[in-house]
């Protein structure tokens, strides 16, 4: 039993296959007898006081503020990784994915404000569509195993990383409030402390951890969401050091985090933020401009918006197709990107904030299950045919050099 579940954890398509589960337990435990328990489960209060520092939360918003912070920790110590040394090291390697992620999130939110204009409450949510589930989409791409041309790993992975830190900073620059500057200048000093550690070459990670401590609270009280603390100290953490002895802090740090993110914080987040009650739900509300606006924004607008993005890249020069990948491929992988999941809810909590947008809010979830959902059958069937067309036509121009030997 104990090697079983040794070797599930060690499955590419393991970390997709939680979060679902996780997110369908949520959902099944909100809409039984177990509700009640549920609910008061989330909002049981944790209290942390220290000298004249007080932070009191539910267990809910510890998760949302607290433990997703680590996860966008991890998605700066990504996109630092590669910048530096992966994807987007030179700019022709960059321009392809990031072209991409840009009309990935543009297209979703044009088409969401479209549907939603004449709906004040409802526009608030515009950012929904715009994210893409790193975990679920690589998941369901590792189902195919070595059919998945090695550069199309790497276009997508860095598609998603850099569509991660899009949502970083429409977090940062539209969803803050009430805004301290007491709190904004602490937290400007502990960043430039981090960077200068950085520039001193400070290899030890309990220094930056530290500061990042200091940060976190600093952003949590200053009206920013403290989830943009991660990405900082992400970006503060140094790749390499002088000395070629000493192991990248970086590295150790993100391997460190990797497991637990994709294991535990995910997850977690998955399952505090799914349970949604269907018993005043109908398939009319579906389309309600806000539900239809999440849908057509994940199902349509993230293909659409990478696909034709990524053709206008290539016809004008800007950017060209990496080794090995097919336009089909980019169209059907860009399918994908339409399960928003995990950071379209993450989203979602910060664009209806309150007890007043309660239903919102669960419709907004609903919409995302769905879009989601879909996104992740018709990609996966768009990839599965691009794969075996491919795959055919190299055996027949295989065939034909054969033939003409």
């Amino acid at each position: 039993m104990i090697k079983k579940l040794g070797d599930f954890f060690k499955l590419d398509t393991a970390p997709g296959i939680l979060l679902i589960a996780t997110a369908f337990a949520a959902l099944i435990i909100a809409n039984s007898p177990l509700a009640p328990y549920y609910l008061a489960l989330l909002d049981t209060p944790i209290h942390i006081k220290i000298g004249s520092l007080d932070i009191e939360k539910n267990l809910l918003l510890w998760i949302n503020d607290g433990l997703m912070a680590i996860f966008f920790l991890l998605i700066g110590l990504e996109v630092k990784r590669e910048l530096i040394q992966g994807a987007l090291r030179t700019r022709s390697r960059a321009m392809f994915p990031v072209i991409a992620a840009i009309g990935g999130m543009v297209v979703p939110v044009v088409i969401f404000v479209l549907l939603n204009i004449n709906e004040p409450k409802s526009l608030d949510g515009w950012a929904i569509p715009a994210a893409t589930d790193i975990a679920f989409t690589l998941g369901v791409l590792a189902l195919f195993g070595k059919q998945t041309p090695v550069s199309l790993k790497v276009f997508l992975l860095a598609l998603a990383v850099i569509d991660d830190l899009g949502a970083v900073i429409i977090i940062a620059l539209f969803f803050s409030s009430d805004l301290s500057v007491i709190a904004l200048s602490i937290a400007v000093l502990a960043s430039a402390a981090l960077f200068y550690m950085n520039a001193k070459g400070v290899a030890r990670l309990t220094g930056y951890l530290l500061v990042g401590a200091i940060l976190w609270v600093a952003v949590l009280k200053s009206g920013v969401h403290a989830t943009v603390a991660g990405v900082i100290l992400g970006f503060a953490v140094p790749l390499r050091i002088k000395h070629h002895r000493v192991r990248s802090p970086l590295r150790y740090l993100e391997n460190g985090i990797h497991p637990w993110s994709s294991f535990a914080i995910l997850p977690l987040f998955a399952f505090a933020n799914s349970g949604v009650p269907l018993g005043d739900f109908s398939a009319d509300m579906l389309l309600e401009p806000l539900p239809l606006g999440i849908t057509l924004g994940l199902l349509l607008g993230k293909p659409l918006g990478i696909s034709a993005a990524c053709y206008l890249a290539i016809k004008t020069g800007v950017a060209s197709l990496p080794k090995g990948v097919h336009f089909m491929h980019v169209v059907a992988a860009s399918i994908l990107c339409g399960i928003g999941f995990t950071m379209s809810i993450f989203i979602t909590t910060l664009a209806f904030p309150g007890a007043d947008n309660h239903a919102l809010v669960d419709l907004s979830r609903i919409a995302i299950f769905i879009g989601s959902i879909l996104a992740a059958v018709i990609g996966y069937l768009a990839l599965k045919y691009t794969f075996e067309q491919t795959s055919r036509s190299s055996s027949e121009k295989e065939g034909t050099a054969d033939e003409s030997t």
